[in-house]
């Protein structure tokens, strides 16, 4: 199978959801695919900064509930690390990036490249959109380095929770819990 042409089969992405002891990471509001509702009951992110040397590795949401501590730990990693500025990450695009990692059957931890930024930031970015979800805490942009960008894509498309942005020069896909849409830079 081409590396690029991966697309997780119902199979694995049954797999990746099953055993009571299984960690589930799913989107589990109006706009994720029924295949996903109702996922499970334990939710864990795994990421890595470069920029600053951070890494996080949480348990976000148990027994129904998200864990306000662990949201803290999020939104903080999330931060703008140029102004050293957060703001209250949105735990529904944490529901994607976890629920995305998951159908890629892989323990590797997404590298963030930009959680949320300050307008000040946004604005020094070339290309960066004028209205990014990104200034709104609610958008991520990540890569895997065992997983190309159109892995990585297609995952997200299947969770189906938000924008998808495919930026292949760059290495990177970006993901929002925002309108379902798609687009490539």
């Amino acid at each position: 199978m081409n590396n690029d042409d991966y697309r997780p089969s119902r199979r694995a992405v049954l797999g990746v959801f099953a055993g009571l002891c299984a960690v589930a990471a799913a989107p589990v509001y109006a706009k994720s695919p029924g295949l996903l509702r109702r996922a499970g009951d334990v939710r864990r992110i795994r990421m890595y900064s470069q920029r600053t040397g951070e890494s996080l590795d949480t348990i976000y949401f148990i027994d129904g509930r998200y864990v306000p501590e662990a949201l803290e730990e999020i939104s903080y990693f999330m931060r703008d690390w140029r102004e050293n500025k957060m703001m209250r990450y949105d735990p529904h695009n944490v529901d994607n990036l976890a629920a995305t990692l998951g159908l890629m059957d892989t323990d590797e931890p997404y590298l963030m490249i930009s959680g949320y930024r300050t307008q000040k930031t946004n604005r020094m970015l070339k290309g960066a959109a004028s209205h990014s979800y990104h200034l709104r805490a609610m958008a991520a942009d990540v890569r895997l380095k065992s997983r190309s960008v159109k892995q990585i894509s297609n995952a997200a498309f299947a969770c189906n929770g938000g924008g998808v942005g495919i930026y292949n020069r760059s290495n990177f896909v970006h993901m929002d819990c925002g309108p379902v849409r798609s687009w490539r830079g």
